[in-house]
């Protein structure tokens, strides 16, 4: 087995602590436990003995995170370290060498090369700007063999920040049923929407359905590293096999604070500061686009602090990624390591002032050409 390697996660790894400005991070900036834990919970916290977790997620995470998805039960749940590990082990569990996955592209592109090292036949769908970066229900249908075990989404769309439309997720279940593969719904932004109407979880709409999220982007707790994959029992106990080859269990404290994050009146508020902080440097992004002389152009996402922005001067999305690193120290990631060429995806999540700073040397950088 060899694995490929994962161009973003590399670029992100090498470079995130190296440059003045990182605009390639997906999620907004953190929030300290002082803001979510009152001061009783945090000395609480302070007590707590550094133990082993349970390996599945404490009883008391796992209602938590059910309660997210209707029909959950605490069975339905698994705990993993991030939602990365919870696409590791869906894929993991699920797909053997020989069959084919379908994966819409653009995309976090972690699932295709889980897949692809392990044997399997992955076949990219394309999402298409024109349609509000959704697929076309044709397109897709015939793609479909005897061999297709799998469809894989992202919901709400990374790097697109798109949701997936009601007709689509109609059609993609209709598909899947008829086909008998599995749906693996990848919806770690599910509830960043700016709009504030939280989006339709894929979970509970046909049985043969995974949804894998975490913590890590809507409410701004990354290093928790904290994720889930919710799904049919059978699947659980398969999946919880396979996670005693990851990470074994997370971290006990994760877990403790998890479970405080996801009360509902708590995760109301986390997640009404998600939209808001959203909103306003939405509006920041889309003033600053409208200054650079249309040499970017950008549909404004649904969801996620992410905007995936058309490149319209004569240089491709690496090495333009490349120019604006090397040259101004502000951090971007191309369209290409999500499987399109011709975008950049901002990271538009961090503080005003830091992206205000960051977008005026990106400026710079496009009048340097």
């Amino acid at each position: 087995m060899k694995f490929e390697e994962f161009e973003l996660e590399r670029n992100q790894s090498l470079f995130e602590h190296e440059v003045d400005y990182n605009l390639s991070e997906s999620g907004l900036h953190p929030l300290p436990l002082r803001k979510i834990l009152t001061a009783d919970e945090q000395q609480e916290l302070l007590d707590t003995e550094l133990i082993y977790g349970h390996t599945t997620g404490t009883p008391q995470l796992r209602d938590k995170i059910a309660g997210l998805y209707h029909g959950a039960a605490i069975d339905n749940v698994l705990a993993t370290s991030g939602s990365a590990e919870a696409n590791f082990v869906a894929v993991m569990t699920m797909l053997e060498p020989g069959d084919e996955l379908i994966y819409m592209v653009p995309n976090y592109l972690q699932i295709r090369g889980i897949a692809r090292s392990f044997g399997i036949t992955v076949k990219e769908l394309p999402l298409h700007e024109e349609l509000g970066w959704q697929w076309d229900m044709n397109e897709l249908e015939s793609m479909i063999t005897s061999k297709t075990k799998m469809i894989g989404v992202c919901h709400p769309n990374n790097p697109t920040g798109a949701i997936v439309s009601e007709d689509n997720m109609k059609n993609i279940i209709e598909i899947a049923s008829k086909n008998n593969c599995w749906i693996l719904s990848d919806e770690v932004y599910r509830g960043a929407e700016l709009n504030g109407v939280e989006s339709p979880s894929f979970y509970g709409t046909y049985d043969k359905t995974i949804v894998n999220a975490g913590l890590s982007k809507a409410y701004r707790l990354p290093g928790l590293r904290i994720g889930w994959t919710v799904g049919p029992e059978d699947y659980i106990k398969k999946a919880w096999a396979f996670h005693d080859y990851t990470s074994i269990s997370i971290a006990y404290h994760s877990d403790w604070v998890a479970s405080k994050v996801l009360d509902t009146k708590r995760r109301n508020q986390i997640l009404d500061g998600t939209k808001s902080h959203l909103n306003q440097n939405m509006n920041t992004l889309l003033d600053w686009v409208n200054t650079c002389d249309g040499k970017l152009s950008l549909s404004p996402p649904e969801a996620g602090a992410i905007a995936f922005s058309r490149i319209n001067i004569d240089i491709g999305s690496q090495d333009l990624t490349y120019h604006i690193r090397d040259n101004f120290s502000v951090l971007l990631t191309a369209g290409k390591w999500f499987g399109l060429e011709g975008f950049l995806r901002f990271g538009y999540g961090p503080p005003n002032d830091y992206l205000l700073k960051a977008l005026d040397r990106i400026g710079d950088s496009l009048d340097a050409i």
